[in-house]
């Protein structure tokens, strides 16, 4: 099989699980060496306290084909931080992708809720888990990444820039985190741009990630009889998904005329050929405007 990522070096920055867990099996699946990082080992939960670790997720990608090597990071901790790019320096010499899917609010968005009556305290605590931790995790890893012409750094949000400028995204502390994370990329672009270094951003779909899928209380094997709870979720997509994209876009050579820009799993998808794992290529944002925004059944014929 075709590795063409060998020989590069990844970091997914938050990759327990849902989409950072995809990403960093896809990296994997193409050859790359995959340091996989966040706080849930198997001697340690977070404040999520859910059961995903990093050690699954390094297992996973060494199944796919790729090296995973997993550890135990807390992205708010400077030094923490530090330490691990100092251990890739070490092991690797070289860092050529950089994927920052830090995250870790679900637990703390109260949907739909004014500012006002929403926790201060959580609120506050998820722009520091969204956006600090991104700041913290480029400034101790691009020197490394600069070394070589062609870094990636992909910035993972909700949503693109074109969906979230005329929608409100469910919260004023949740649409502040996600929209951050769009303009972080577009700043990290300009400043690679001297290196011949890419930054984008990228959204996944509607995600049919652990938490989700616990949600609405199915597994991957029957998600389907979530739709009768909710029918739009026929437009869902598997954290491979975003993955595979993303995988694809680390493999273009000119991938640089993605910098800057903030693109979705379906956009990816479309332009480099791929499918989810069911052979699909769901666009979700494209059916969220067109079906679900619109008022309009649950179909999603045309847009997968």
């Amino acid at each position: 099989m075709m590795k063409p990522l060998s020989g590069k070096v990844a970091l997914v920055a938050g990759g327990t699980r849902g989409a950072g867990r995809g990403i960093a099996i896809e990296l994997g699946a193409a050859g790359a060496t995959v340091y996989v990082t966040g706080r849930t080992t198997r001697t340690r939960r977070s404040e999520y306290n859910r059961p995903e670790t990093i050690e699954e997720t390094a297992e996973l990608v060494d199944l796919a084909g790729g090296t995973g090597i997993a550890v135990q990071v807390d992205h708010l901790d400077p030094v923490q931080v530090q330490a691990l790019i100092a251990r890739i320096e070490r092991e690797q010499g070289q860092l050529d992708i950089l994927v920052n899917d830090i995250w870790g609010g679900e637990y703390m968005v109260e949907w739909n809720v004014p500012v006002w009556k929403h926790s201060l305290e959580n609120g506050l605590r998820m722009l520091h888990l969204a956006i600090d931790t991104h700041i913290i995790t480029s400034h101790y890893s691009l020197p490394l990444l600069i070394r070589k012409p062609g870094g990636l750094v992909v910035e993972v949000t909700d949503g693109t820039k074109a969906y979230n400028e005329t929608n409100y995204r469910l919260s004023l502390f949740y649409d502040l985190a996600k929209n951050s994370v769009i303009r972080m990329a577009k700043s990290l672009a300009h400043e690679l741009a001297p290196y011949q270094g890419t930054a984008l951003s990228v959204s996944p779909g509607w995600l049919r990630s652990e938490i989700m899928l616990e949600e609405y209380g199915v597994t991957e094997a029957n998600w389907k009889d979530a739709l009768v709870r909710e029918p739009h979720f026929i437009i869902s997509e598997t954290p491979r998904f975003i993955g595979r994209g993303i995988a694809a876009l680390a493999n273009d050579s000119q991938a640089v005329r993605w910098s800057g820009q903030s693109t979705s799993s379906g956009e990816l998808a479309n332009e480099y050929g791929i499918t989810d794992l069911d052979g699909s290529r769901p666009d979700a944002w494209r059916y969220i405007v067109e079906v679900q925004d619109a008022g309009k059944p649950a179909d999603a014929k045309g847009y997968r």
